[in-house]
């Protein structure tokens, strides 16, 4: 039975794109470049960093670059460079950066060297983050790319497929957010749900069910950041969005029918949640590790919600292949 990495797999070559890896001189890009050639799942690839560096590596992993697939950016350089530069300095000048400050960011700090050229579309998505932490691939996604029109909060979702295909639908679900907003408020527990709904849908042409997690079901305990979820609940209530959703509830009521009947008797959610929102980061980030980790699921992110050009972060812990993998879920992001 095709894994649910599989089924992206075939989709993306419906529409291959162009993506750029940030960090190009990391030895995990080139070898995700040989995979993303060998499998034909993107249009082409661009390295970002430096030339000699890149070329060495490519060589090393028998990667060709060509101008048919493989390319390098180099800041040093490009021509370009000097527009990328303009376009931070302008974009941050009224918050006090410099252009000296701008200029170093974009030669020196590659994940600002592919922020700015998605921004000024050159290709099509951005991976990055295998040696830049989040802090810094996000700051870039912001200052260059900027929010969706519409969009208040940047927020993340890993897909999550388990060997146990009774569980959420067909095995796979999405757990948000793990990697971005530490203590979100009300408001934004509400735009992750609106956000990590649609993700759901796109990615698996499924219906979302979402979640809101706490360690009270309904009222069976009293606490503050109960009441936040339960607020979160109104809020998606007064915006009468167009999936199925309920909290605040307990994890087992959220996925084992024969709980969330007894938890949440009526629930719209009748223990078959997809989409799983975590009320803190805390949570969000320990939870999809106990599901990797000890309940043996494959974990695919985190992606990035809300960013106006498919932008995403990777773990620096991350292999090759899942650099190949977040490659294709930014190209699906871009159709």
């Amino acid at each position: 039975m095709a894994s649910f990495m599989d089924n992206l797999r075939e989709k993306v070559k419906s529409n291959p794109k162009t993506i750029i890896l940030a960090e190009g001189y990391d030895e995990r890009h080139v070898k995700a470049a040989v995979i993303l050639k060998k499998e034909q799942l993107v249009k082409g690839v661009i390295l970002v960093g430096d030339t000699s560096k890149i070329e060495a590596l490519a060589k090393e992993n028998a990667l060709e670059l060509d101008g048919n697939f493989a390319k390098i950016f180099d800041p040093n350089k490009d021509a370009k460079t000097e527009s990328y530069i303009e376009m931070l300095f302008k974009a941050r000048e009224k918050k006090g950066m410099t252009k000296d400050q701008a200029k170093d960011l974009i030669i020196n700090n590659s994940v600002y060297t592919g922020a700015a050229m998605l921004a000024s579309n050159d290709a099509d998505g951005m991976v990055g983050g295998a040696v830049y932490a989040t802090g810094e691939m996000l700051r870039a996604a912001l200052f260059l790319i900027g929010l969706k029109k519409g969009i208040k909060t940047l927020s993340s979702t890993f897909f999550i497929e388990s060997p146990d295909k009774s569980l959420f639908t067909n095995g796979i679900a999405c757990f948000a957010d793990c990697a971005v907003i530490p203590e979100p408020t009300s408001e934004q527990l509400a735009d992750i749900a609106e956000s990590t709904a649609e993700s759901y849908r796109i990615m698996t042409g499924l219906e979302p069910k979402v979640a809101l997690l706490s360690f009270s079901t309904k009222g069976s305990a009293k606490h503050e950041s109960v009441d936040k979820v339960i607020e979160a609940k109104k809020i998606l209530d007064s915006r009468n969005v167009n999936f199925a959703y309920d909290g605040e509830m307990q994890f087992d009521a959220a996925i084992v029918e024969k709980v969330g009947a007894q938890k949440a008797p009526g629930s719209p959610i009748k223990g078959n949640a997809n989409v799983l929102v975590f009320p803190e980061l805390n949570a969000g980030n320990i939870g999809y590790k106990i599901a990797q980790r000890v309940g043996k699921c494959t974990a695919i992110g985190p992606m990035l919600q809300g960013i106006a050009k498919p932008a995403n972060d990777l773990s620096r812990g991350c292999s090759a292949q899942d650099i190949a993998d977040l490659a294709v879920l930014t190209s699906l992001q871009s159709m």
